[in-house]
């Protein structure tokens, strides 16, 4: 008997950790949209390519500095045979000249190489920017898949509540129905048209709560959350007074979108690519000194020997090879110029059919609140006239779906307006400045 209680204890507790297990937690958006900014395995790629080009383009101005270079040699000699005009001829002995020892220090600088060198600066500084942008841009990317799959989560749960509430008023009908028909007051077609409609409704909240399922998990696999999490969403966020900016200011959002901006960055360091290409056409100029140190044992000693000059070099063969380059370089440039002209048209487009999106989904909103309390006076209006027997079942059941739709359409229309407001923040470039992000 003892042991009866304590698998009986054990099942219950067991229960309850089950169903704490499955309570939803209260997730704003802006904390998801937090969540998604410091988790995302995309943004945390964008930024480990931009500390790439921040190097590279640390590594491109260190060619500006003068080289310095420090070498030494000692080499064991093996019956070395000097001759020099410096020795003595009266020398009654040969010299054993076994060793030498050679030390150098040198430095070298480019004065002039047709601007190749400053170019080449300025081209990877412009790519380092071009890199940021992406990053930026790639943030707003994620945050309105967030936003989306936010919003379809909504939809689904709140699908659930009214679902489930109208299946209540079902099952309810059903009961009433079989009552009625063992008494004989109604046909049992009416009894199966409401059995019908339950059954119906049963499969709608099955398919509400597969739509739960889905959604929740596609948004804590991209907020990399636990399986288990179930997130819990107020309806309260989605208000339909959200305030219009200067969204419909298309130069607005040509001045902020970081994904034009990128590209941007990207022509100017084409321009600097033409300009080092054509740098080949230039003569090099290089300055040079050093110091030199030369031991020849019982010979010669070298000290303090110091050197410097000037090198000037230049390559003849540029002038008939280095147009070809020049030309590759010209065509990249206009690549760039037209992948910049046709993104700028396209965004002129995503700005003007966001703001006619949100427009549209506004009126939408006031359409689909007006029929909620037209929807449920006309299921009164119907209720009584059945009640009456001035309308049939059919009639009935019609108007107690438009009443639900009507409940489920307000709900998607509110989902909506939010989804809306911010694929126009999108198009102008200016998402993320909608929320409050945690600094990392």
């Amino acid at each position: 008997m003892k042991v009866t209680k304590f698998l009986l204890i054990g099942f219950i507790l067991i229960g309850i950790q089950s169903v704490r297990a499955q309570e939803k937690k209260g997730l704003t958006l802006n904390e998801a949209i937090n969540i998604a900014i410091s988790k995302s395995s995309d943004i945390a790629l964008a930024s480990a390519k931009v500390e790439t080009k921040n190097y590279e383009s640390k590594t491109m101005k260190n060619n500006l500095y003068p080289d310095l270079r420090a070498s030494g040699q000692f080499l064991q000699l093996s019956n070395a045979h000097i001759s020099s005009s410096l020795s003595s001829n009266s020398s009654s002995s040969p010299i054993a000249v076994n060793q030498l020892i050679l030390g150098q220090i040198s430095s070298g600088v480019q004065l002039f190489s047709g601007f190749k060198l400053v170019n080449s600066v300025k081209a990877s500084a412009h790519l380092y920017s071009s890199e940021k942008a992406r990053l930026e841009q790639t943030k707003e990317n994620i945050a309105m898949e967030i936003i989306e799959n936010y919003a379809n989560l909504y939809r689904a749960q709140k699908a659930v509540v009214l679902i489930t509430d109208n299946l209540k008023s079902a099952e309810q009908r059903v009961t009433d129905f079989t009552a009625l028909e063992k008494n004989g007051i109604i046909a049992r077609n009416d009894l199966l048209k409401a059995q019908l409609q339950k059954a119906k409704v049963q499969l709608a909240l099955d398919e509400a709560y597969k739509n739960v399922s889905v959604y929740n998990y596609d948004l804590i696999t991209l907020l990399k959350l636990p399986e288990d999490f179930k997130i819990g969403i107020d309806e309260n966020q989605f208000g339909n007074n959200q305030p219009i900016n200067t969204m419909n200011d298309v130069q607005v959002a040509l001045k902020n979108r970081k994904d034009l901006e990128a590209i941007h960055y990207l022509l100017k360091a084409s321009e600097n690519n033409i300009k080092i290409a054509k740098s080949a056409y230039y003569p090099s100029l290089n300055i040079t000194g050093g110091l030199i140190y030369l031991d020849l044992k019982n010979t010669l000693t070298v000290s303090n020997a110091m050197n410097f000059g000037v090198g000037l070099s230049y390559d003849f063969a540029n002038i008939f090879k280095n147009g070809t380059n020049v030309k590759t370089a010209k065509s990249k440039a206009i690549e760039v110029q037209e992948t910049e002209s046709i993104l700028s048209e396209k965004i002129k487009n995503q700005v003007h059919e966001a703001n006619e999106n949100y427009n549209l989904t506004l009126k939408q909103n006031l359409v689909y609140e007006q029929a909620i309390d037209q929807a449920k006076e006309n299921y009164r209006i119907v209720k009584d006239k059945y009640d009456n027997g001035l309308s049939n079942t059919t009639e009935l059941l019609e108007a107690d779906v438009e009443q639900l739709n009507s409940r489920i359409n307000y709900a998607y229309s509110r989902a909506n307006v939010m989804l809306k407001y911010y694929e126009m923040q999108y198009a102008a470039g200016q998402l993320i400045q909608s929320f409050q992000l945690t600094k990392n």
